[in-house]
Formats: structure tokens, sequence, C-alpha cells
């Protein structure tokens, strides 16, 4: 199964607070932390509502 390479490159201060519970459920813990995911719809919906926080990439196995 394909894994997404995602990184908070954006401060969550300003946005709602869905979008930081957003931010914490996918795992990250500070500005600029890199995580890895496995690619599912869950997790394709969760990185769609903070778009605009984070970079995403695909990593081959």
């Amino acid at each position: 199964m394909a894994k997404l390479r995602i990184k908070w490159v954006k401060s969550s201060i300003g946005y709602p607070q869905d979008q930081k519970d957003t931010i914490r459920a996918l795992g990250f813990r500070k500005l600029q932390h890199t995580v890895e995911r496995e690619d599912v719809p869950t997790i394709r919906g969760m990185i769609r509502k903070v778009s605009h926080l984070v970079k995403v990439e695909e990593v081959s196995e």
C-alpha cells in the first residue's frame, strides 16, 4: 500500500478548533514536523481539511 509523507508547514493559530484537532489527529507535534501515513480515504479526507497548512508527497516503498 502506498504511503504519504505529510509535513506541517503553516501554523494553525487563527484557524478553527476542528482544524487544530485534525493536525493533532494526523500525529503532528510541532511546526515543520513530518509524518508518514497510509494512503487511505480517511487520511486523504483529513489532509483535504487542512490542505492549506500541510505539504503532501507520495512515497514509493
